[in-house]
């Protein structure tokens, strides 16, 4: 690899790609559950495929703006240290969220974790980009 790509970009070229695959695999658990209940649109109030859906649209509606402030991080110079933990909060709260959705569909304390792991990314990659920003 050039030797010119900054530590933070390879740290969020990891969290990007890791963020990639989680999405890939939510994907994959909605087609299984729409296999399995042969439903092509919809959930047909199937639960399980409910569940599914969410799980995958509620990552692929919080992924994508993390995942621009890890670009953003690493492109106004930020320590890599910084990239690594907003990309690993958001990466365990994801996954602990879609865990505990896919699982039930009523609140808990695991989805509730998952959120807030979430929000905290997006409060931390916000202040930090905030704090880049200023000259």
């Amino acid at each position: 690899m050039p030797s010119e790509i900054s530590p933070a970009a390879h740290a969020a070229a990891l969290w990007i790609g890791l963020h990639l695959i989680l999405l890939l695999v939510l994907s994959v658990l909605v087609v299984r559950q729409r296999r399995r209940h042969g439903v092509e649109l919809g959930d047909a109030e199937i639960p399980e495929l409910t569940q599914a859906i969410r799980a995958f649209g509620n990552a692929a509606e919080y992924v994508p703006g993390v995942l621009v402030a890890l670009v953003g991080l690493a492109l106004a110079g930020a320590q890599p240290l910084l990239v690594h933990g907003v990309g690993l909060v958001l990466f365990v709260g994801r996954l602990i969220h879609a865990i505990s959705l896919s699982r039930s569909g009523a609140a808990s304390p695991a989805r509730s974790a998952g959120v807030l792991l979430t929000w905290i990314a997006y409060l931390v990659a916000g202040v930090a980009l905030l704090f880049y920003a200023i000259p």
